[in-house]
């Protein structure tokens, strides 16, 4: 009987096909780093500044936040600390806009937007966070991580609109890191990190590592607990993790990252 060779599709080879496939992209991290890791906060929750704040302070840490002017302007001395600090200050829109499925996202309902809409929003929020920060934000996190307009036959995606009016557009609830070499920026994979312990992001991490990838971790809420709460326990000790030379992580913000990336991309 003559033997059978069967090949495998790549997909279904497994994490350890797709991490061999990187390795052989041998992309370059600055410094000697395996990875990067960007921490995010969405929204302009209060507790960004009146907590997170100061927390992110004293682990000496860096983070994007993806902000609704409204929010900002509610408090305004707060965010102007924190962008003094060095944090990032990215574009949330205008409305928050999600699927009208959301009861409180009637009002702001994708499925009643066009793209002509859309982009007369992010412009103005970006107008409105200038006037208040004076920055203009170069990032931006799709609301709820939708990225179309309209419905049926009239859905349009507006992920090109962000690709012509930022560096970088950021989704939400993805399931993978992002490769530097073929990922989409204006489609940057964001990772929840709210709830989590740090075991379970350290893990998040270290796959990253193996695998050569950014990570971008997402959240919300800064505290100790509570609906979409990133938890100060979990931070204080991922920061040092990230931090400790010997583990060889670039964490920077997600502007840093992606200005890199745009830099050192082969197409």
């Amino acid at each position: 009987m003559s033997a059978v060779l069967v090949l495998l599709p790549a997909c279904l080879l497994g994490p350890v096909a797709s991490r061999a496939q990187s390795a052989e992209a041998a992309f370059r991290w600055p410094d000697g780093k395996r990875a990067a890791v960007s921490l995010s906060f969405d929204d302009a929750r209060p507790s960004q500044v009146d907590t997170g704040l100061a927390v992110l302070a004293r682990l000496g840490a860096r983070a994007t936040f993806y902000v609704v002017p409204a929010r900002v302007e509610a408090k305004l001395s707060g965010w102007k600390k924190l962008l003094g600090a060095g944090h990032e200050i990215g574009n949330h829109s205008l409305q928050h806009p999600c699927t009208g499925n959301f009861e409180w996202s009637r009002e702001a309902a994708l499925e009643n937007y066009t793209l002509e809409r859309m982009r007369e929003e992010l412009l103005a929020a970006n107008r409105r966070l200038e006037d208040m920060l004076g920055a203009t934000p170069v990032t931006f996190a799709y609301p709820c991580g939708q990225t179309f307009v309209g419905r049926g036959r009239a859905t349009r995606s507006y992920v090109p609109l962000v690709a012509e009016l930022f560096l970088a557009g950021r989704g939400w609830l993805d399931e993978t890191p992002n490769d530097p070499i073929f990922h989409d920026p204006a489609q940057v994979s964001g990772m929840s990190m709210d709830g989590m312990d740090f075991p379970d992001v350290k893990l998040l991490v270290e796959n990253a590592r193996e695998a050569g990838q950014w990570l971008v971790l997402a959240g919300h809420e800064i505290g100790h607990s509570g609906p979409q709460t990133t938890r100060i326990e979990m931070l204080e000790s991922l920061v040092p993790f990230l931090q400790d030379p010997n583990n060889r992580i670039w964490f920077e913000t997600v502007e840093a990252v992606a200005r890199y990336l745009k830099r050192h991309r082969r197409d």
